[in-house]
């Protein structure tokens, strides 16, 4: 079974395990690849998700040999075997504990961004990763969600080896896993995008589940400041599925166009999703390709079908709310936005995270809409097609390089500076308008 990436992985976890929901569960992913496959499971079964983070202790003269793993909450699980074969003694043991838990506190801090731990104790755990080789880590996490008082714990994942899903049957009340291929290789053999999932990714994972259920039961979550609803968007006679959210009071809402490979899924953009309604903006994150269309590569490359979709969901939400109106794109998905706005002298502005404006060519001088060009130091080609097509803009621009940084912009804090420039380019150019008398 080959999955398309972490996103379609997690939504085949889900359908596996949805008869869990009547449980109530907790879902925990594993930082950092796990948790976008729990998310997706988590927003099918109506589930609180947090992270659970562990780290293992190693014997001190030979680290890849774990003795034992911590959890948060002081939880502690040991091998009493490996252990007695190692002579370790209580101060080493200790010694190694101190140094692991700074590390794991760390990390936990980070991933929350100030948020409490979910508690698990009396619930139904469900522990998620996106996939599974030795499974050391996975068996640590069981151990630990056990530790902290979860009185059931379901281990979910896409893909291991045959063999290391019965041994984690041991540790596991239940494994769920939905491929055990006989010539296993590694996990990312068995999707066709496995990026590596940045800390920023998980931070707005988590974030956009806790705003999507902020009174689950155990966890005082933060004052709900934004409903967010499924919607079905006409697009000009083309139903696509998308997620709309309103802070309340919001002046203004930006739509996102995806690009090449990407959905409304994608973490980078709910990254920056995030950051928008914390400025109190709306989203709306949609797919311009039906699932259909998408397995058609060339599609993704079709900037006038994809602008078109874009205008066509753009009248549609005119239809439902009377607010300006801001375009986010990524990609190919730029693109579709800068060819959208040419045609479009009411969108406020557009923001492009790595985008190919070359690709709207020749409308680009069509665009009267202000448009900030966002391009890594590192991705040295986008950035030469970003000034070449900056020249051809008439209307308000600006380029941003964010040092350092390469075309996902996966590096530490690269995805920071994104949302930050987007943020306020469009609380200057959107919410500003939106103050302005008619």
């Amino acid at each position: 079974m080959l999955f398309i990436d972490r996103v379609d992985a997690g939504c085949r976890v889900a359908e596996a395990v949805r008869r869990l929901k009547e449980e109530e569960p907790v879902v925990l992913g594993l930082p950092r690849g796990g948790v976008p496959v729990a998310f997706e499971v988590a927003r099918a079964l109506g589930a609180p998700l947090d992270v659970i983070v562990v780290r293992k202790l190693g014997v001190p003269y030979r680290q890849e040999l774990g003795f034992g793993a911590i959890g948060e909450g002081g939880v502690r699980v040991l091998s009493d075997e490996i252990v007695r074969r190692c002579g370790l003694r209580p101060d080493e043991i200790a010694a190694v504990q101190r140094k692991e838990e700074q590390e794991l506190l760390r990390r936990a801090r980070r991933y929350r961004d100030g948020r409490p731990r979910v508690v698990v104790e009396g619930r139904t755990v469900i522990v998620v990763d996106d996939g599974i080789a030795t499974g050391a880590t996975a068996a640590a996490a069981c151990r630990v969600a056990r530790a902290q008082g979860a009185a059931r714990v379901v281990l979910a994942v896409p893909t291991a080896p045959a063999d290391t899903v019965d041994r984690l049957r041991q540790v596991a009340d239940e494994v769920v896993c939905l491929s055990t291929p006989d010539l296993f290789g590694s996990v990312g053999q068995w999707y066709r995008d496995f990026s590596q999932t940045t800390d920023e990714e998980v931070i707005a994972c988590l974030a956009q589940a806790t705003v999507a259920r902020p009174h689950d039961r155990g966890a005082p979550g933060p004052v709900e400041v934004e409903s967010e609803v499924e919607v079905d968007v006409d697009a000009g006679g083309i139903r696509l599925i998308g997620d709309l959210a309103l802070p309340k009071g919001a002046p203004a809402v930006v739509m996102f166009a995806h690009g090449s490979g990407s959905s409304r899924h994608s973490p980078r953009n709910r990254s920056v999703a995030s950051a928008l309604r914390e400025a109190g903006l709306g989203t709306l994150l949609f797919d311009l390709l039906t699932q259909a269309e998408e397995a058609d590569r060339a599609n993704v490359f079709d900037i006038d079908t994809l602008a078109m979709r874009l205008l066509g969901a753009t009248r549609w939400l005119r239809e439902r709310e009377s607010l300006p109106i801001g375009y986010f794109g990524a990609s190919t998905g730029a693109a579709a936005a800068l060819r959208a706005a040419a045609d479009d002298a009411d969108v406020g502005a557009v923001v492009s995270r790595g985008g190919r404006p070359d690709l709207a060519a020749p409308r680009l001088g069509d665009v009267r809409a202000p448009t900030l060009l966002i391009v890594g130091g590192d991705d040295t080609r986008v950035l030469d097609l970003n000034r070449a097509a900056q020249a051809e803009l008439r209307c308000e621009n600006q380029l941003e390089v964010v040092q350092g940084a390469t075309h996902l912009f996966e590096e530490p804090g690269a995805l920071d500076e994104v949302a930050e420039f987007a943020r306020e380019w469009f609380v200057r150019h959107l919410a500003a308008d939106a103050g302005r008398p008619g």
